[in-house]
């Protein structure tokens, strides 16, 4: 199992795809897929490439700038992604800095998603995480 990676620059595009699926198959509006966001700049690149393809489902998403991963997890809510990113800490015997939402709860759009993961991160870790700015709106 492995996910599928995504150049960075088609993060908000990414979404929008997402959005849209959650939008035309999942009519009770629940939380359609999750964003978890996870700092990985403790873990050496050849362990990270080993734990997303033994972690991560074929339909995952993945997205990174340097060492910030963005995991979009299709139809998995927030207490499913919490097992995914315990997962990852268990693979690396280290507790990785990590915060997620969900669509549409946390947010209705990408910027609106990614300001709210900018800002949360922001706040709980002091990581401005600048790489989202030509993405987000910050609230």
């Amino acid at each position: 199992m492995a996910g599928v990676h995504f150049t960075f620059d088609n993060f908000k595009e990414l979404l929008n795809l997402y959005i849209g699926i959650a939008d035309r198959l999942d009519e009770n509006r629940a939380e359609s897929f999750t964003i978890l966001y996870c700092n990985f700049k403790n873990i050496k690149q050849a362990n990270i490439d080993s734990s997303l393809k033994e972690i991560l489902r074929t339909s995952d998403s993945i997205v990174n700038h340097e060492k910030d991963y963005f995991f979009v997890l299709p139809y998995t809510d927030k207490y499913g992604a919490e097992i995914v990113k315990k997962m990852f800490d268990s693979y690396f015997n280290d507790f990785a800095e990590s915060f997620l939402l969900s669509y549409p709860a946390d947010g209705e759009n990408p910027e609106a998603l990614l300001g709210s993961m900018q800002d949360s991160v922001s706040t709980f870790f002091k990581d401005d995480l600048r790489c989202l700015d030509r993405f987000a709106k910050v609230i």
